[in-house]
């Protein structure tokens, strides 16, 4: 069951008409009811709002505690599922209570379990306090990444789980300049040993195509001489 936003200024006055006419408007718990959220109850007094935020007084199984509008919402028309229904089951209980008429002394017992409870279901307004203040998320790591592979250098860039930026190719410049901003031993010196072996490489290319070259033209200057 989806329990709404809270009661609403209308809806309080709403209820607070409904149990001057007698009757007990039944409401759900919201979300920020905490842990019962979802169950139904039932609107049993409003006291002053201005005394306290948590004014509209709810009965739920055994125990009456008073909660905000913003914990409550209007229950659906034909809910069947609810909270109050336990009630029946504490009643067979009443002759259990005065079956201890065999002896009188035990009554202190019963007694102090009986309120025992009650004070648990007191203390229940900070536990739901306790369980809004675990939904602060922390923001996923970013990581950027500067890789060489087959003699591209390339970048990308990924938060948490979601990729925010493809690996695309960089210059050689460009890289050198990137890892320049890391100050970290070995780093730089790995960059500019990678650019110097592949400068060698390209100039070892650029020799041999110069002299391919040489040959074409040597070529093409006898089939000249020779029309």
């Amino acid at each position: 069951m989806d329990a709404g936003q809270g009661l609403s200024t209308s809806e309080v006055q709403s209820i607070r008409e409904s149990l001057a006419a007698g009757r007990k408007p039944r409401v759900v718990f919201t979300a920020a009811a905490g842990q019962i959220a979802g169950q139904v109850g039932q609107v049993i007094e409003l006291t002053d709002p201005e005394v306290s935020d948590e004014f509209v007084v709810v009965r739920f199984g055994r125990d009456e505690l008073p909660f905000s509008p913003a914990d409550l919402a209007v229950a659906p028309k034909g809910v069947t599922r609810r909270v109050v229904e336990p009630k029946p089951e504490p009643e067979p209980e009443a002759p259990a209570v005065a079956a201890p008429e065999f002896v009188l002394d035990t009554p202190r017992v019963p007694a102090q379990r009986q309120e025992e409870p009650k004070v648990e279901q007191t203390e229940k307004p900070p536990a739901r306090r306790a369980v809004k203040a675990v939904k602060p998320k922390g923001l996923a790591g970013l990581t950027v990444t500067l890789a060489y592979a087959d003699g591209e250098w390339t970048v990308a860039a990924q938060q948490g789980s979601k990729a925010l930026a493809k690996p695309y190719v960089v210059k050689p410049a460009e890289a050198l300049k990137m890892v320049a901003l890391v100050d970290v031993p070995g780093v730089q010196e790995a960059v500019e040993q990678i650019l110097g072996t592949e400068r060698a490489e390209a100039e070892q290319q650029a020799e041999k195509l110069r002299a391919e070259l040489a040959e074409i033209e040597a070529r093409l200057a006898e089939l000249r001489e020779a029309r």
